[in-house]
């Protein structure tokens, strides 16, 4: 992906998984949902806005590397 110059919102990020939330395997929308909640850093806003971004676009195999790179991020 690459580098994007905007910083996006708590409120962009919600609304960009409420876009995908279809697209999304169902433990993958929970998991974000709770992580949401949390306190998050503007580098970790736009690197969830850019994982969801085109999601339901994305090849099977991208989605797969995607929700890895998410469960990674819940990690955190």
């Amino acid at each position: 992906m690459g580098e994007c110059k905007l910083d996006h919102s708590l409120e962009d990020v919600n609304k960009k998984l409420a876009e995908q939330e279809e697209f999304l395997p169902v433990t993958i929308h929970e998991s974000f949902t709770q992580f949401l909640q949390k306190d998050l850093s503007q580098q970790t806003l736009n690197e969830a806005f850019h994982l969801l971004k085109k999601y339901d676009l994305a090849s099977k195999e991208e989605q797969a590397a995607r929700n890895e790179q998410m469960e990674a991020m819940f990690q955190q």
